[in-house]
This record gives structure tokens, C-alpha cells and sequence, in this order.
């Protein structure tokens, strides 16, 4: 279970979710709705057990609430997971028996892709449902958020660039991502157009082969975990969780971590060791905002420049994260951590404020 560093465990919300005909058994956490609705992804996935279920659904939305207050965004933090096989067990009934329980809650929780769901998924709940975003083109919806997650996160790489060598670009940098898959492919473009050499690495010979058609200049590691490992300037890891944990600290020899994946530190301390190595890190709930920022943009009308130019602003909110980290001389992490609890509570107490109707 991947811990927050020094946050509350307490949540506004639980609801558990059962309907026995069409096979849904889910849980909906509702973590702040301090700054606004709680938004968060539904995550179809195969839990060994409910236990898990619950302690995945509580960690998603903690970091959500995290996110969206980092991502300057007027919304909470919340999160869903649906237990069972996606290929075996999703269908048209168990998503509109869930879709309306999203709307039983009356606007507090707004849902969205996570994996396991799509966006032609997210059409089928919103028939049932009026909080719903993430959906597809022809229904209004913002298509692939993954193409302003890995602008956001280049962003991001930028602003550690600048902090750790004085320029904010990657230009003549070796910069490593594992994971190549939607993300971590649009990642790859973004390094290379910047000028960085780029070496990739995934579990997926398919994923690979996509990158080398469009980019025949990466070098490719068979080996995933030889990355960490490898002679780079700057590790993105972009596959899996806890992909920085006791063992692979060490390991590292790039000066600069900044990915995609969620849930990167694989425990408490994990931030205390990169700092005590002198590896500058970003946390990833900052970075890769910018797909959170594409479905939020649903609610007003998608406009992708618009959702762009707040994705954007990931740079700087990445710079003002790492100048507090070293002049309060914590982590990141705990930085980041500060200005996000700092907006939830200046801005939800706002809300004590009557305003007449």
C-alpha cells in the first residue's frame, strides 16, 4: 500500500457500490471537495481482494485531491474502482448500474477514464449519468488525454533542467523513459524535438517497435531494468508504480527523475534517500496533471489550446516547487505537499462565506 508523506488519511466520502444482476461490485472515494467537485478516473481492475480494492481507491483519490490543487484546478479529489476483469466483466449493464450511482451522489463526484476504462465507457455511464468527462470526440469529450499528460510532464523536465543545470531545456541531456505506451510515446517526441538523445525501454515489443517506426534515432534497452542503471542524465518512468524503491535507488545514475507513472516512491522514505543521493525529484502528482487539466476542460466545453495553456503552467508551478523544497530544505515532495494543503486551505475556507442564495 503506497503511503503520503505526512497527509491526513481522512476522507470526506466512501460509498460501495452493489448490483448483484449485472455483476458491479465498486467503491467511490471521495478524499477534499474543498476546492470544488471531486474528479477522478474509474479504475476496472481485478483486485486479489476488496481489502486491495480499498486501499488502491483510498491512495487514487488522496492524490487526486493533491493534484488538482497543485494544477491550480477548482476540483476535489476522488476516485473509483470497479472489481473484476475488464475483458471478461465489463458490459453495457454493470457500467450504466454503475453510472447510477455516480449520480446518486449528486454532482460531489465527477468520474473519468483510469485504466480498465475508455472513453467510448465513459458514453455508456453517462447515459445513466450527468457527471461524467473524458468521453469521446463525437460526444463532446477531449479524446486522448494522454497527449497533454506527457506535455505536462516535459514541462516539468524543463523546470528540473533549469534547477539542476541552470537552462531550461534538455538539449544535449541523455534522458531514459520506461514506458513507452501512450504517454511515455508523445514523451519521447517531446525530448527529442528539444534536442536530447533519448534511450527508451518497455515490457511491450509492440510499444518499442512503434517508437523505432516513428523515431529511428532512440536506442532501445532490452532490458527494463537495466535503465536504471544506464548513462543517463534524466530517468522518466512512465510504466508501473514504485518504480523507486530500496533497490533501485541506488542503482541510479541520472541526476534528474521526472515521469509519468503515479505512485513512482515505492514507500515513506523513498524521497529521503533521492534527496541524500543528490537526485532532484519531481513528484509525479505535479507533473502529470496535464491530463486531470484535459478532462477538466470537458466541463466548460473542451477547448484544447485553452487546456494547453493551463497545462502549461506545469513549469511554473514545478520551479516554485523545487525553489521551496531547497529554501525550506525538504524534498520535493513535501514541498509540493505544502502548497497544495496551503490552496485546499485557504480556498475551501472560503466557502464558510455565505453568499445569500
Amino acid at each position: 500500500m503506497t503511503e503520503f508523506f505526512g497527509r491526513s488519511p481522512g476522507h470526506e466520502q466512501l460509498v460501495y457500490c452493489t448490483d448483484e444482476p449485472s455483476g458491479l461490485k465498486a467503491i467511490i472515494a471521495i478524499s477534499s471537495t474543498a476546492l470544488g467537485p471531486a474528479l477522478g478516473g474509474t479504475r476496472f481492475h481485478p483486485y486479489a481482494t476488496e481489502d486491495d480494492a480499498l486501499a488502491d481507491v483510498l491512495n487514487l483519490s488522496t492524490a487526486m485531491a493533491y493534484k488538482a490543487a497543485l494544477a491550480g484546478l477548482d476540483l476535489g479529489g476522488g476516485k473509483a474502482v470497479i472489481i473484476g476483469d475488464p475483458d471478461r466483466d465489463k458490459t453495457e449493464a454493470l457500467l450504466r448500474a454503475y453510472g447510477r450511482f455516480v449520480q446518486s451522489l449528486g454532482g460531489r463526484y465527477i468520474t473519468a477514464c483510469d485504466v480498465g476504462t475508455y472513453a467510448p465507457d465513459m458514453d455508456v455511464i453517462a447515459r445513466e449519468c450527468d457527471h461524467v468527462t473524458g468521453r469521446t470526440v463525437e460526444n463532446g469529450g477531449a479524446g486522448d488525454s494522454s497527449i497533454l499528460t506527457a506535455f505536462g510532464i516535459f514541462q516539468g523536465m524543463r523546470a528540473c533542467a533549469e534547477r539542476r543545470w541552470g537552462d531550461p531545456t534538455l538539449r544535449g541531456r541523455r534522458v531514459g523513459i520506461a514506458g513507452v505506451g501512450k504517454v511515455g510515446r508523445h514523451l519521447v517526441a517531446h525530448a527529442l524535438e528539444d534536442g536530447a538523445e533519448v534511450v527508451v525501454t518497455d515490457v511491450s515489443e509492440h510499444a518499442v517497435e512503434q517508437v523505432r517506426r516513428d523515431h529511428p534515432e532512440v536506442d532501445v534497452l532490452a532490458d527494463p531494468g537495466a535503465l536504471i542503471g544506464a548513462d543517463i542524465d534524466l530517468y522518466s518512468p512512465c510504466a508501473l508504480g514504485g518504480a523507486l524503491d530500496d533497490t533501485t535507488v541506488p542503482l541510479l545514475r541520472a541526476s534528474i527523475v521526472c515521469g509519468g507513472a503515479n505512485n513512482q516512491l515505492a514507500h515513506r522514505g523513498i524521497e529521503k534517500m533521492l534527496e541524500d543521493r543528490g537526485i532532484l525529484y519531481a513528484p509525479d502528482y505535479l507533473v502529470n496533471a496535464g491530463g486531470l487539466i484535459q478532462v477538466a476542460d470537458e466541463l466548460r466545453g473542451f477547448d484544447f489550446e485553452r487546456a494547453k495553456a493551463r497545462a502549461a503552467r506545469i513549469f511554473d508551478t514545478t520551479r516554485k516547487v523545487l525553489a521551496l523544497a531547497a529554501e525550506e530544505g525538504v524534498p520535493p515532495v513535501v514541498a509540493a505537499d505544502r502548497l497544495a494543503e496551503r490552496r485546499m486551505a485557504e480556498v475551501g475556507r472560503l466557502r464558510h462565506l455565505w453568499l445569500g442564495h
